[in-house]
């Protein structure tokens, strides 16, 4: 949706409503609470409406023939004129079917909302094509881009010159650059994967549980952030952390990552076990069907926190998840290229981490407790 016809849409909407609560329009619209926050505050500075606590009202003359008349002829002519306009932008992500689909979408409002066009490149999660699916879009002849190698940069198993020699303006996306990497110059926006897994499991802890087992996908690249989590929250809680249950991916190591379930699901028939939090939410889905044919039952007998929450909510039992704010990170992300596509040199680098949510539900009974003293 473009961003005219969505403030067009706000508009309508506090014209027919009166009083209108932001979250209540983020649902309506299907958008971050960052962009409709951007949409009130510039329809606001226009004079089209009036901002209150966590809400919007209309102007004294929102109603009447000129000031709808006002307000059409500024939406209608915003698209033309945004700091975007006439701007081509590459991005570069590892897939298009798990995690980075809502990164893409931030990313694709924003540049919308924004008057720039956004184009991409995928790489399969093959650190061998990240260069060459950036060059492809080079030749696109885009004016900035948006970057997500296939592994977190400190552990590339592919050399980074390219990425350091880029001649044009690039965003970091979900791949902090720490120093001594080259890439610290950079601007970078990404989600903090270890305050998201010690989130989990400070979570666990506040229910009681203490023996607390990561388990995570081995070819992960946020794997260290997410077991530097794990570590912490416990650390936290006293609790000196086991070693990680780390799982290659099922359709490349079938009877090794058959091996790791089956060694985690003995842990918690024998006791040893009451509470996991399992990255990601596809192998969180297959632990919890193996634990309830040995007749471990989730969340009765063992407590769990998925990581990523991607289809976490949707199953029978659903999964207390950590959710990283991906569409947030794409639509911060397109706002600092545009930034630096505006300011050159002038700018000051900048890294923005941004906090994941605990999304509770049934799977550590913590959605149970919430009721019970609601």
């Amino acid at each position: 949706m473009l961003a005219a016809h969505r403030r067009e849409l706000i508009l309508d909407t506090v014209r027919s409503r009166g009083t209108v609560r932001l979250r209540d329009l983020t649902d309506e619209l299907d958008v971050s609470i960052a962009t409709v926050r951007r949409d009130v505050t510039a329809l606001a500075q226009r004079g089209l409406l009036s901002r209150v606590h966590g809400a919007i009202k209309p102007t004294h003359d929102a109603n009447n023939d000129q000031g709808r008349a006002k307000a059409d002829r500024q939406l209608a002519s915003e698209a033309a004129t945004g700091p975007g306009a006439g701007l081509t932008l590459g991005m570069l992500v590892p897939s298009t079917t798990y995690y980075y689909p809502e990164v893409i979408r931030g990313a694709r409002a924003a540049a919308a909302q924004l008057g720039a066009r956004l184009i991409l490149g995928i790489s399969y999660y093959n650190p061998d094509a990240d260069r060459q699916r950036v060059e492809e879009l080079l030749a696109s002849h885009v004016d900035g881009l948006l970057v997500t190698i296939s592994d977190q940069i400190g552990a590339s198993r592919s050399p980074l010159d390219w990425l350091r020699s880029l001649d044009v303006p690039t965003v970091l996306v979900e791949r902090p650059a720490a120093l001594n990497t080259g890439l610290e110059h950079l601007d970078a926006v990404y989600s903090d994967h270890v305050y998201g897994a010690c989130l989990g499991i400070r979570h666990l802890a506040s229910l009681g549980h203490r023996a607390i087992t990561l388990v995570t996908r081995r070819d992960s690249p946020n794997r260290t952030l997410i077991e530097e989590g794990y570590r912490t929250g416990m650390r936290e809680m006293g609790t000196q952390p086991t070693e990680p249950v780390t799982t290659p991916h099922p359709e490349e190591h079938l009877a090794e990552f058959d091996e790791a379930i089956r060694g985690v699901t003995d842990d918690v028939a024998r006791g040893r076990i009451s509470a996991l939090l399992v990255h990601n939410d596809q192998d969180a889905i297959v632990l919890m069907q193996r634990l309830h044919a040995t007749g471990v039952r989730v969340p009765d007998d063992v407590a769990m926190v998925a990581y990523d929450d991607e289809v976490a909510g949707i199953i029978d039992t659903p999964l207390t998840a950590i959710a990283p704010p991906k569409h947030d990170v794409g639509d911060i992300a397109v706002e600092l290229l545009i930034a630096r596509l505006a300011h050159a040199d002038e700018r000051a680098g900048r890294h923005i981490m941004l906090h994941p949510e605990l999304r509770i539900r049934e799977s550590c009974g913590g959605a149970r407790r919430i009721a019970s003293l609601s």
